[in-house]
């Protein structure tokens, strides 16, 4: 075996005047066990062995076609589809310090099956059979009528016996009617000669015949000639559809190569449109936010000017958490004075990137090519099926294939989720297909098989029924495979391990001088060699944190023409036989698996790190000036989501958009949504709110991004805010632009001249590293994701048709690149992390990546489609969701201690959009005081004060305008949103549940990690269910302890405690103080009210709630109230019923 040995990561140089020098070869041979031993250490003694640039090797497997031999001229079709499938054939391994080797795979999956005429027989024409055409004994197929109508045996019998020997296609009689006449007839038929015709007329006759084709389909039997006229360039005759130029009348000849006329010139349209809210939804909303300001800020003044002396501590204490409730409300609500809607038309889409025209004459599809991205990193808490189902639904989705790519990152390096993508990969070339031919909704067919809506509604096809009952069987025995795998690479991985060891043995035996070696239990491929990723028994380089890079190209880049499928046939077994696809197009996406290298020493920066390698990855193999990502449990809904996205980008304006986020939408929720798991206000208000503004803030799935941005580059014709006012979005007033020369801008735009070129693309390799394919492909991702420039208007565009040519061809030497790309030392003194890709540093890398888009000037879309695009899951049980809310919540603190905090932002960035990142940072710190306000009313009954010294009519009525102003905000938001009113009031509740529990959890966290640097660890959301499969919700139920359960638990506790203390005292006393106490107990029974759905969690199904919560809830709630007693004494005159002394 030998391999060139070249330089990782670094470009090639160009040839010395005395020519290149000689290539470097080293051999090697393969161990059984998968290993490679070198015969020399040529590599170890190369001048290249420095710390910058390492030496990689590329080694291809010994092949019959892979021999020294004498060179001979090949045809370079044949030797790119070779190529091709080498790639596709092949595990790509290798990283840091070690060799890139390409593995020849048994089991090669293709997306481009052969439409060989003998492999499967065509079906009987006659509607309801499905019989097989008549054959010869050479499987030939027999016609026995000249029409040529597809018939079976049977049929053709029945036709002759019943029918009145009529063929059922042109109803003439046969000619035969003997089966061995027929066969003759054929035999005589193919044995006729047919006289040659040049290429010149023959496509002349072909080019006729195909206009007049098209001309018939129309469903009508009569000719249209005026459309004949039309598509044939006719231009004879008075009334001539096409009438010749002056200068072209009495040129022969001259007409055939002329375009048609459009006699009504078509205007020009917009892709998308800005629907704002009616004005007497928005007018009153934004007065109301005015009343409420002004009442709060007198209700405020009134509070500190009348102060309590009787209970001067409790009183300071309101008023202090009462500030800072309004300052935190004021964040929240200025961001919402401007919220939009926005829509989309496909039609102009289609018609502008996917019709013929002048300039794209072959109608090919002219929309960029998107790269999606899909994470998982665990197996065990991310099953492969739902993994799966979502690749699936990606290979489904509507949008040209060869556009189209799909990356699935799998951080753990499992040989689990690897052979699953196999699986996948193989299922999908009958699953898209099917899709494809029924249109079917949705395209996840775990989804799409639990529908319990009828499946046939809608459907016309008259073979829907057959094939989605074979197509339910398929999937029924692809989730056996899956579920499966786990069993099988265990039971696989025995066998092999157990012949190593009788090898080992059987050596010892025959050297007894050399000590048993004992040999590591490996994890095995089907093919007989070790999985160069994570073992399921850990080992040295074959562990989470430690295994080599992989990449495997699983569907290789399609073809760039339609092909379609073949018939249906019975016997077939599997792949496309099951399904008649002859008018489907059975093309597959391309299909990526990457796991990156890791080593130890080495921050892989968790996800963001990940996503990044990915970023690179896809760059070098298909550089798709569009990113998509999704989590491994979010797929796509609507099959037309990223045609939604793409007119935002498309659209005049559209090079200014970093990304467009659309809303997460979940499966699987409870239907009381006990927990707020849809999250519906913060999706449909705070989101619609902020695309009035500068865009939503990205938030970690479903989101579609320019890769340019990604790449850190500012945007064209970006805008200086820096003078406009707070209230910009409402009166908007002009704004001056920054210079289009500027060096970011530069560098961003094709450049004029080749100097200016040299200077933009010198810095490159200090930002984006040393690999000369990743800095080659920026100008080109920049380039193809242009809008058209169909319009005068449209800024920095591209031409129509550019996007028309199909792409380089896949080879070995660019899959070795990418290796060297996700290798775990590529990113070291480089901008990634930084300023490029998603940005490192905090556990909520979403948030901050787009915060750092727009801090550069980018703008981004917020995209609601009719359909849902994309739909997930979420944890429905309290302990993950509070988990959940956790790991948000400390993402929020760290980025308001760091620099990434709204207080230091550019001029770039809105005044408005400011507010709401600050209030990202500062929304945690609001549990502080939510906990001591929850308090509040347990302490009032407790000592028999308020918070104010007598319930007067002045603070009774600026409760009630503040209370009613809220009520009329909500119902205003509630109109312009589509949101139900339950869904608001769970919203409420949760924020209470939440800020009393994990954003005081993260608050703590955060200061520790800031001021003692003490690292927080999150681990995976499990989405595994509860013990009771038959119950869809079974996990709402199960209890799980954990200490973010205590502090609401105990408010709970000491406010019922505390209602009973005063009710008993007020009741008994001499004097009683009614006011006081319905205060506390007013306020006390809000507390509960929005803890109520906390509570109900704590109970489970039959009140199985653990003793620790209430032992450490009861110990909580002596020793407050034991601090109470020794704080405040009672007085003598705190009688309750006769002689009893309450304490």
């Amino acid at each position: 075996m030998m391999y060139p040995e070249q330089t990782q990561g670094k470009p090639p140089t160009a040839p010395t005047a005395a020519g290149p020098p000689p290539p470097k070869v080293t051999f090697g041979r393969r161990t059984p066990s998968g290993r490679y031993i070198s015969y020399s250490r040529e590599d170890l003694e190369s001048e290249l062995g420095s710390v910058d640039f390492n030496n990689y090797h590329v080694q291809f497997p010994m092949t019959p076609d892979n021999q020294p031999m004498e060179v001979v001229p090949v045809d370079p079709f044949v030797s790119a589809k070779a190529e091709e499938h080498y790639v596709s054939s092949s595990l790509f391994t290798g990283g840091f310090n070690s060799v890139t080797r390409a593995h020849m795979m048994d089991k090669v999956t293709d997306n481009n099956p052969s439409r060989s005429a003998a492999a499967t027989a065509s079906t009987c024409a006659v509607e309801g059979c499905d019989g097989k055409v008549m054959c010869d004994e050479r499987g030939e197929e027999m016609l026995p009528c000249e029409c040529e109508f597809k018939i079976c045996r049977d049929c053709f019998e029945d036709a002759v016996k019943n029918g009145g020997k009529l063929c059922p296609g042109c109803k003439e009689p046969y000619k035969a009617t003997d089966v061995e006449e027929v066969a003759r007839i054929a035999r005589e038929r193919k044995a006729i000669t047919v006289p040659r015709i040049s290429a010149s007329k023959a496509g002349a006759r072909m080019e006729r015949r195909l206009s007049m084709m098209r001309s018939m389909k129309g469903g009508t039997s009569e000719f249209e000639h005026n459309r004949w006229l039309f598509e044939t360039k006719g231009t004879y005759g008075y009334g001539n559809a096409i009438w010749p130029e002056e200068d072209e009348v009495g040129h022969g000849g001259g007409g055939d190569d002329r375009h048609a006329k459009d006699f009504v010139s078509k205007p020009w349209r917009p892709l998308t449109r800005k629907l704002k809210i009616p004005a007497a939804i928005l007018s009153p909303y934004r007065l109301l936010i005015f009343i409420r300001m002004v009442v709060l800020v007198l209700f405020l003044a009134w509070r500190i000017k009348h102060k309590n002396p009787d209970a001067i501590w409790l009183w300071g204490m309101s008023v202090v958490c009462e500030l800072w409730f309004a300052f935190s409300w004021l964040l929240d609500q200025l961001p919402k004075l401007s919220p939009v809607n926005r829509a989309t038309d496909l039609s102009v889409l289609k018609d502008k990137f996917e019709i013929s025209t002048p300039t794209n004459p072959t109608g090919k599809s002219d929309l960029p090519g998107v790269d999606i991205f899909v994470s998982t990193a665990d197996p065990e808490k991310e099953p492969p099926l739902v993994t799966a189902n979502t690749i699936l639904s990606i290979l489904a989705a509507e949008y040209p294939v060869e556009k189209l790519a799909c990356y699935v990152s799998d951080d753990g390096g499992a040989l689990l989720t690897f052979e699953a993508m196999a699986e996948a990969a193989s299922f999908a070339s009958v699953w898209v297909p099917f899709c494809r031919k029924h249109r079917i909704e949705p395209r996840n067919p775990e989804s799409y098989f639990a529908l319990k809506r009828d499946p046939y509604k809608n459907k016309v096809r008259p073979d829907f029924v057959r094939d989605r009952r074979r197509l339910k069987r398929e999937y029924d025995e692809f989730k056996v495979r899956i579920n499966g795998l786990p069993d099988s690479i265990r039971r696989r991985s025995d066998a092999f391990h157990a012949r190593e060891e009788l090898n080992a043995a059987r050596l010892h035996r025959e050297n007894t001088d050399e000590p048993i070696v004992k040999i590591p239990k490996a994890t095995w491929m089907a093919d007989g060699t070790h999985w160069p990723g994570t073992w399921t028994q850990p080992t040295t380089d074959h562990s989470r944190g430690d295994h080599a890079g992989i990449i495997q190209v699983m569907l290789r880049p399609p073809a760039e023409d339609v092909v379609f499928g073949t018939p249906m046939d019975e016997s077939s077994g599997g792949g496309g036989g099951i399904l008649d696809l002859t008018e489907v197009d059975v093309r597959l996406p391309m299909l990526v698996y990457v796991s990156r290298e890791k080593r130890p020493g080495y921050d892989h920066n968790k996800k963001a790190g990940a996503m990044n390698a990915l970023v690179r990855a896809s760059a070098i193999m298909s550089n798709g000036p569009f990113i998509l990502n999704l989590d491994c449990d979010h797929y796509i809904y609507n099959s037309q989501a990223l045609r939604e996205g793409m007119c935002f980008m498309m659209d005049r304006g559209g090079d200014r958009i970093c990304y467009v986020q659309f809303p997460q939408r979940f499966e699987g929720i409870d239907p009381s949504d006990r927990y707020a798991n849809h999250n519906t206000v913060f999706f449909d208000v705070n989101m619609r709110a902020l695309d009035g503004l500068q865009g939503p803030v990205y938030v970690g799935t479903g989101c579609l991004f320019r890769r340019i941005a990604l790449y850190g580059f500012d945007p064209p014709r970006a805008k200086d805010h820096s003078t406009s006012g707070c209230c910009s979005c409402c009166f908007p007033r002009p704004r001056r632009v920054a210079n289009d020369d500027s060096s970011a801008s530069r560098a961003l735009r094709m450049p004029d001249d080749e100097d200016e070129e040299s200077m933009a693309l010198s810095s490159f390799p200090n930002k984006f590293g040393n690999s000369s394919f990743l800095v080659d492909s920026i100008p080109v991702a920049e380039f193809q994701g242009r809008p058209l420039a169909d319009h005068p208007s449209v800024k920095n565009g591209r031409p129509p048709g550019a996007l028309t040519i199909p792409r380089d061809p896949l080879d070995a030497s660019t899959v070795a690149e990418a290796i060297s790309v996700v290798s775990c030392w590529y990113e070291d003194k480089t901008e990634w992390g930084n300023r490029v890709g998603w940005i490192y540093g905090s556990v909520t890398e979403d948030v901050v990546t787009g915060y750092r888009m727009h801090n550069r000037g980018w703008r981004s879309i917020y995209c609601v489609t009719k359909r849902d695009a994309f739909r997930g899951t979420a944890p429905i049980n309290l302990t993950d969701r509070l988990h959940q809310v956790l790991r948000w919540a400390t993402g929020s603190v760290e980025i308001f201690f760091s620099r990434n905090n709204a207080l230091l932002a550019s001029p770039k960035m809105k005044f408005l959009q400011r507010i709401a990142y600050l209030n990202v940072g500062i929304y945690p710190f609001t549990s502080f005081f939510l906990i001591v306000y929850c308090f509040l009313p347990a302490l009032s009954l407790f000592s028999g004060q308020f918070i104010v010294q007598t319930l007067n009519v002045t603070f009774l009525a600026y409760l009630l305008v503040i209370t009613v102003c809220l009520c009329l905000l909500a119902i205003l938001e509630i109109r312009w949103s589509g949101i139900e009113l339950e869904e608001w009031w769970r919203n409420e509740q949760f924020w209470l549940i939440g800020g009393t529990s994990a954003h005081l959890a993260a608050v703590l966290q955060g200061l520790l990690k800031v001021v003692a640097g003490i690292e927080i660890s999150f681990t995976l959301t499990s989405k595994s269910a509860g013990d009771d499969n038959d119950d869809e919700f079974a996990d709402l139920y199960v209890v799980k302890w954990t200490s973010l359960m205590i502090p609401p638990l105990t408010i709970m506790m000491v406010n019922m405690i505390a209602i009973a203390v005063g009710v008993s005292r007020t009741i008994y006393s001499v004097i009683p103080q009614w006011s006081r106490l319905l205060g506390g107990v007013f306020f006390s029974i809000w507390v509960l009210a929005h803890l109520y759905p906390f509570a109900k969690g704590l109970m489970g199904r039959r009140g199985r709630t653990p003793t620790i919560v209430f032992v450490w809830s009861g110990l909580i709630a002596i020793t407050i109230s034991l601090l109470w007693v020794a704080i405040n004494p009672p007085s003598a005159n705190s009688q309750i019923g006769g002689s009893f002394s309450f304490p």
